[in-house]
């Protein structure tokens, strides 16, 4: 009978030789991976590399050469013909003109008529009347005006020579203004009241 060590160590180089021959004979093993989770996404492939345009080629423009200007007279501008006026309408000529005249110590007035191209005489004064008008239909406002001469001649007194006679207004009376253009005198005053058809 053989002693229990003898039988241990030959077990054991038994054994050893086994598993050398095994791994002589067995291919070699393929690395491990970890398993795949099933929550894991995918590896993906990484994106291709975006490659930016080149820059646009700017190119300078051509200089254009400036020519001169030929010294030319500008043509002559057409003027145009001008709208034609509208005629104003003429105003009405009257034959006789309505004065007033006051005498300013006795407070007196007198309204008399005087006919155009003739004279009237009221108290010293001479009142030669040469137009009145009155405003035409197409002015907006009535008006009056009569181109009236006034002379001072006074009476000749009895046993005394004649006094001269002096004109004291020549011009327009009107008889919406009457201090436009009044008569300056120290004794009397006359106006221009209105202007009526013969």
């Amino acid at each position: 009978m053989k002693p229990a060590g003898v039988v241990a160590g030959a077990v054991g180089l038994t054994l050893t030789l086994a598993v050398a021959v095994a791994a002589q004979q067995a291919p070699a093993p393929a690395p491990r991976t970890p398993p795949a989770s099933p929550s894991a996404p995918a590896a993906e492939e990484p994106p291709p590399a975006v490659v930016a345009p080149p820059p646009p080629v700017i190119t300078a423009p051509t200089p254009v050469p400036i020519e001169p200007i030929p010294d030319e007279k500008p043509a002559a501008k057409v003027k145009a013909a001008p709208a034609k006026p509208v005629e104003p309408q003429k105003r009405v000529r009257a034959g006789w003109a309505i004065i007033q005249a006051l005498d300013k110590v006795t407070a007196e007035t007198l309204r008399f008529e005087v006919k155009v191209g003739e004279s009237v005489r009221y108290k010293s004064l001479v009142f030669t009347v040469r137009a009145c008008e009155s405003a035409a239909p197409d002015e907006t406002e009535p008006e009056s005006a009569a181109y009236v001469l006034v002379d001072s001649s006074p009476k000749p007194q009895p046993g005394r020579p004649a006094p001269p006679t002096r004109q004291v207004f020549k011009g327009w009376m009107f008889a919406s203004s009457p201090g436009l253009n009044p008569l300056q005198h120290p004794v009397y005053d006359a106006w221009l009241i209105a202007c009526k058809a013969a």
